[in-house]
């Protein structure tokens, strides 16, 4: 099963060099292990854009579609058994990147 692990922070790219070092480590353990699926930050929610296509005319918006002091500033996937496998990695994830992170499982993919 896979995870979705997102990084909580209210800057983007704000990682110390001995954060950035010790997530380095930590992906590369997690990739050892065979449960890496993909890693990346995210730019600022200001510098996103919204779209807005359900009534078939896209209606195009500067910004974020929700303002918050805090966002998803990165995020893992990882691959695991179960929910406490992932709740494992997501504390060690946590660690080293010096941060909250939240958990969610992807949705099974319909039959």
């Amino acid at each position: 099963m896979q995870y979705f692990v997102s990084v909580i922070d209210d800057q983007s790219n704000s990682g110390t060099d001995e954060e950035m070092a010790a997530i380095d480590a930590f992906n590369a353990d997690v990739q050892a292990r065979g449960q890496w699926v993909f890693a990346a930050g995210l730019a600022s929610p200001d510098t996103a854009t919204t779209v807005d296509n359900r009534a078939g005319r896209a209606l195009v918006v500067d910004g974020p579609f929700v303002e918050t002091k805090e966002w998803v500033a990165g995020f893992w996937v990882f691959e695991a058994p179960d929910l406490d496998a992932a709740l494992e990695l997501a504390a060690a994830g946590s660690l080293a990147c010096n941060r909250r992170v939240e958990v969610r499982a992807f949705l099974p993919e319909p039959s």
